[in-house]
């Protein structure tokens, strides 16, 4: 079962660095010079978020008492 942000009850989010070149284009207006941006996914793949930097994508995860895991 998911929770209200798409994750599901293992609690476990997954933090993904991601080329902002392989992002929509609307997307990449609003990215402005950022060249990577982490993408936050459940486990079954979802993305829930885009984050400008690994420690906020951490911290946005702990703040919802998620369990962060970067994927290589």
């Amino acid at each position: 079962m998911k929770d209200q942000f798409g994750v599901l009850e293992d609690r476990i989010v997954y933090l993904k660095l991601i080329d902002k070149n392989d992002l929509p284009a609307e997307v990449i207006e609003q990215t402005g010079d950022l060249e990577q941006l982490w993408s936050v996914h459940n486990s079954e793949g979802e993305q829930l978020a885009l984050i400008a930097d690994l420690d906020q994508a951490y911290d946005l995860a702990r703040e919802f008492r998620y369990s962060p895991m970067t994927v290589h």
